[in-house]
C-alpha cells in the first residue's frame, strides 16, 4: 500500500469518529408522573420524590426528563391521560400522587 492511500485512509477514519462517538450517547431517560389533583396540592410530595431522585444522582432537565399529567379531582381522566403518557414517553414509569383533597373522593 502506498503512503498516500495509507494517509487517506487514516483521514477517513479520523473524519467519522466524531460521528460514531455522538451516536453511542445513551438517550436520556423520561419519566411519566401520573397524579390525581394539581401540582400545587402535590407540593410536598412533588419536592420529596425530587429530593429522592436527587439523591440518587438525577438530576430533572439533565439526567432525566419528567413529562407530568394532573387530572384534578377527576379520576375518569386517569386512563386517558396514561394513555397519553404511555404514546409519549419513550422511558414510562408512571407514578400516582394523591392529595389530600383528592383521597377524600
Amino acid at each position: 500500500m502506498r503512503r498516500r492511500d495509507i494517509l487517506t485512509l487514516f483521514g477517513a477514519a479520523l473524519g467519522t469518529w466524531p460521528l460514531a462517538v455522538r451516536a453511542q450517547q445513551p438517550r436520556i431517560p423520561v419519566v411519566g408522573l401520573l397524579g390525581l389533583g394539581t401540582p400545587e396540592r402535590n407540593g410536598a410530595p412533588l419536592a420529596a420524590w425530587r429530593k429522592a431522585l436527587g439523591e440518587a444522582g438525577f438530576v430533572e432537565g439533565r439526567t432525566l426528563n419528567v413529562e407530568y399529567r394532573w387530572a384534578g379531582t377527576d379520576p375518569s381522566c386517569l386512563p386517558a391521560l396514561a394513555a397519553d403518557l404511555e404514546r409519549s414517553c419513550s422511558t414510562c414509569c408512571a407514578a400516582r400522587l394523591i392529595s389530600r383533597s383528592a383521597s377524600a373522593l
